[in-house]
């Protein structure tokens, strides 16, 4: 097979995944393809899930016998849910066995209610651990507060760990110290430390659109043209430097520690992870949340239209490095026009807890109104 666009990718030092998961391209085939053109994994959340049953009749059949045989709301979800898990886990079971477990992994979120409650968090982790039963599964856990307990108990418990929702250099730190925290715990149970593997995903896109709205508003106040210039030139740059920021975090964790976390056992990175890399506005290029963060020892999981298009007209470019003079000129324009990258990203923080709880919701709502009398 000739070289793809995603291959190079992967060859540059960024592994690609699918930030989208449904029963039709598990079994259609079209899974299996896209792992032949490059693809390296996989990631779900609620408003996937949510998109792929009420969307589809693929799941019809499977409610209604489940309800027939007497199963809750939430019991339906997990069948349906963990199945689709397994099988996608099944098919990349190649990819991770080939990259001796840096990649091939499928990633399915903890119930995103429970984002406030470390305890709950953790219970249910280590209990859909147990259903799921995969080596190349990572659980979703959020990163607050709460979140950042539950991820060291379960890294010390020998859990993948997917952290979403990561939008501040602060969170991406202690998602990091708690990864090292739990593997140190791990290694002190004489855990394999081969066998864990974990990412903390960072949400791009959503940075800009939230800056973009408070630029065009300061823009429109501005005193005369040259200053709306200045402002509006700032446009489409917070993400990328807020990520910017993060890779080097990254970057320096790397160089200090070396991941020889106790002075014995060399233990396997915890690799950023660029989210909700489509592009939201049509004005900026399809791939520019791609080929703007392509570093080495980092993923991008990209929506399906990303993906196809980066095959298409794609280009493998290291766009990342440790200088962050201009990511930091940014992040410090923007606070000389009153828009605190922090108190940003704290909100949006804060939005998607409730997005992703809302989604949950709509998911259950959904499977409710495909569910037969018994």
């Amino acid at each position: 097979m000739a070289e793809t666009t995603i291959n190079e990718l992967n060859k540059a030092g960024q592994s690609v995944w699918l930030d989208n998961i449904n029963r039709s391209m598990l079994k259609s085939g079209k899974l299996k393809e896209r792992i032949g053109l490059g693809l390296r994994g996989m990631t779900s959340n609620p408003s996937i899930f949510n998109n792929a049953v009420s969307k589809s009749d693929d799941y019809d059949d499977e409610i209604a016998a489940l309800s027939r045989a007497g199963k809750t709301v939430m019991e339906i979800y997990d069948e349906l849910t963990v199945r689709d898990i397994q099988d996608a886990a099944d098919m990349y079971k190649s990819v991770f066995e080939e990259s001796d477990g840096l990649d091939g992994y499928v990633s399915l979120e903890v119930d995103p209610r429970l984002a406030r409650k470390a305890r709950e968090t953790i219970d249910e982790a280590l209990r859909l651990y147990q259903k799921v039963d995969r080596p190349n599964v990572m659980f979703k856990v959020p990163a607050t507060p709460e979140g950042f307990d539950a991820i060291e108990e379960l890294i010390a418990a020998g859990v993948n760990v997917n952290i979403t929702l990561i939008f501040s250099q602060d969170q991406y730190m202690r998602t990091a110290d708690a990864y090292c925290r739990g593997m140190k715990r791990w290694l002190a149970s004489a855990g394999d430390p081969g066998i864990i593997a974990s990412v903390a995903s960072v949400f791009v896109s959503r940075v800009d659109s939230a800056v973009d709205k408070m630029l065009t508003a300061r823009a429109a106040a501005a005193g005369d043209q040259a200053e709306k210039d200045r402002i509006l030139s700032l446009k489409g740059k917070a993400a990328v430097a807020n990520s910017a920021l993060i890779y080097r975090r990254y970057l320096d964790i790397l160089s200090a520690r070396d991941f020889d976390i106790d002075g014995e056992h060399a233990v396997r990175p915890q690799r950023v992870l660029w989210g909700s890399t489509s592009t939201k506005d049509p004005s900026y290029p399809d791939l520019k949340y791609v080929t703007e963060l392509i570093g080495k020892g980092t993923v991008n999981t990209m929506p399906d239209n990303t993906f196809e298009a980066f095959l298409d007209h794609g280009e493998a470019k290291i766009a990342l490095s440790p200088d962050v003079t201009g990511a930091r000129k940014v992040i410090d324009d923007l606070a000389g026009l009153g828009i605190d990258i922090d108190e940003v990203n704290a909100k949006l923080l804060e939005e998607g807890v409730v997005k992703f709880e809302q989604a949950f919701e709509s998911l259950l709502e959904a499977i409710k109104g495909k569910m037969v009398a018994p």
